[in-house]
C-alpha cells in the first residue's frame, strides 16, 4: 500500500526556491495511522506465524500505538492489552479518547506507576506480565523493532529518489531507521527529535549501517508531547494556508524545523525536500482538552 505525495505550497518555500513534498502516510488507514501501519504490518504477520492470538503492548494516555494496536488486533482477530503509562488515569480513562477509542476496540488496560513503566523492557517484568496474562505477542512501545524498521524501509518508493532530502519526526527511531536504510544514494535524511535529550542518535546507530543522517535536536518544544502556544499557532496556520492537518507531538514539530531551516537557508536553491507524515491526528482531542485547561489556543480540528 502506498501514500500519496502532496506539494505543499507556501510563499517561504517559493521565496528560497525549495521544493516540498508531504508524504500523506496519515492517509494510509483511517485508524491505523501512518507510521503505526508500517510498523504494525510485520509484526502481526510475526505473531499470526507464532499462532498467539493476543497482543500486548505499551504506551501513554495519548499513544497513537496503543490506538492503532488495538484498531489492528480488533481487524486481525486478536486479543489486545495495553500496559499504560500513569496509574492516576485507572479512574478516569474513559474521558480520555485515546484511551477511550482504544477500549471501544477491544484492548484491555493494565495501569502502572511510571517507576514500574520503565521496567518495559526487563525480562523478569515481561515474565510477570506473562503469568498475568497467558501467552502473548509483545509488541514493543512506540512499536519499534527489526520488523518494525523493515515496515518503514517500505515508506520511501522508487519515485521518491528525485529528493535530496528526506524529513521526519523521530520519537523511538523505528521510522527514520528504515528511511535511512531504504534511502537513495545522495540523499540525506534528517530526523527531528520530538523528545528532549540526544540520546536517539546512539539508539539509531545501532540499527542503521548508512551514514547519510542526522538528529536535529532543536525543535522539541520541551520535550515528549509538550507544546507550545507558537506550536499551536504554526499548526493551525499551516492547516489554513494548505488544508494539510498536522499532528502537535510528531509531525507539527517536524514541518515548524524543517520551515526554519529554509527561513535559514539550510539548504541550497533547488533543493527537492521529502517529508513525511507520520499520522497521529487522533491524538489532536486530548491535546486539545490540556490547552483548555492551561488557557491556550485550540488545534483546529
Amino acid at each position: 500500500m502506498h501514500s500519496i505525495n502532496q506539494l505543499v505550497e507556501l510563499p517561504l518555500f517559493a521565496e528560497k526556491n525549495v521544493t516540498v513534498v508531504l508524504k500523506r502516510e496519515d492517509l494510509l488507514h483511517p485508524f491505523i495511522s501512518g507510521n503505526k501501519f508500517r510498523k504494525l504490518k510485520y509484526n502481526i504477520l510475526a505473531a499470526q506465524a507464532e499462532g498467539k492470538n493476543t497482543l500486548l503492548t505499551f504506551g501513554g494516555a495519548f499513544s497513537n500505538h496503543i490506538a492503532a494496536t488495538a484498531y489492528a488486533a480488533r481487524e486481525k482477530g486478536f486479543n489486545a492489552i495495553g500496559i499504560i503509562r500513569g496509574q492516576e488515569l485507572e479512574h478516569n480513562w474513559r474521558q480520555n479518547a485515546t484511551l477511550h477509542k482504544a477500549h471501544e476496540d477491544g484492548m484491555q488496560f493494565k495501569f502502572i506507576s511510571r517507576e514500574e513503566y520503565r521496567q518495559k523492557e526487563d525480562s523478569k517484568f515481561i515474565d510477570l506480565l506473562r503469568r498475568e496474562f497467558g501467552d502473548f505477542y509483545l509488541v514493543p512501545e512506540g512499536g519499534t523493532n527489526s520488523l518494525a524498521i523493515q515496515g518503514c524501509e517500505e515508506i520511501l518508493t522508487k519515485e521518491d529518489e528525485l529528493f535530496n532530502c528526506v524529513c521526519t519526526s523521530v520519537g523511538t527511531g523505528g521510522t527514520v531507521s528504515g528511511l535511512i536504510n531504504a534511502s537513495f544514494a545522495k540523499q540525506q535524511i534528517i530526523g527531528f527529535s520530538a523528545l528532549k535529550g540526544a540520546f536517539l542518535k546512539s539508539e539509531i546507530e545501532k540499527l542503521v549501517q548508512k551514514d547519510n543522517w542526522q538528529i536535529n535536536n532543536d525543535f522539541h518544544f520541551g520535550g515528549y508531547a509538550k507544546i507550545t502556544e507558537e506550536l499551536v499557532r504554526f499548526i493551525n496556520e499551516f492547516k489554513a494556508k494548505t488544508q494539510i492537518p498536522l499532528d502537535p507531538v510528531y509531525t507539527g514539530k517536524m514541518m515548524f524545523g524543517l520551515c526554519q531551516m529554509i527561513q535559514h537557508d539550510t539548504f541550497v536553491p533547488g533543493s527537492k525536500i521529502l517529508a513525511i507524515h507520520t499520522g497521529g491526528l487522533q491524538g489532536i482531542t486530548g491535546m486539545n482538552r490540556i490547552l483548555k485547561k492551561k488557557n491556550l489556543p485550540l488545534l483546529h480540528i
